[in-house]
């Protein structure tokens, strides 16, 4: 099993400009440091490699855990949980101002599973957006 080094930490890092790859929350001004966060967790054969691994803030990276489905909350069916090396972010999700919207049934779960509308998000977005780092 490959262990994450610090030299693969960064290139994750820097792959996604800094920024959560599911909520795209900045790690700018943030107090806790985002995770490495397996896309296909270890506990289903997920790899410790750049291709299965994505930045995440500590909510995302908690709320996902192992997880790879959830439901869509608008059709009541499992969905795969967005996959930032293989899901393009923008065809599964737009913004309504500091609101991410789920465009599809994988954007729909992704949002419900990872509560990425929650109050305190929504306030940091409103916080980032007036720094003018908001929207992405």
């Amino acid at each position: 099993m490959t262990h994450l080094t610090a030299a693969l930490r960064l290139q994750v890092e820097r792959r996604a400009d800094g920024r959560c790859e599911y909520c795209r929350l900045s790690q700018a001004g943030q107090e806790a440091r985002f995770h490495i966060d397996h896309i296909v967790p270890s506990s289903f054969g997920g790899q410790t490699t750049l291709e299965n691994l994505c930045f995440a803030c500590v909510s995302c990276s908690l709320r996902k855990g192992a997880k790879t489905h959830a439901l869509d909350p608008e059709t009541g069916v499992s969905a795969p949980l967005f996959h930032p090396r293989r899901d393009e972010w923008a065809s599964h999700f737009d913004w309504l101002d500091c609101v991410v919207h789920g465009k599809t049934p994988v954007g729909r779960a992704t949002i419900a599973a990872l509560c990425l509308n929650r109050a305190l998000i929504i306030e940091s977005r409103r916080e980032e957006k007036w720094r003018g780092r908001h929207p992405p």
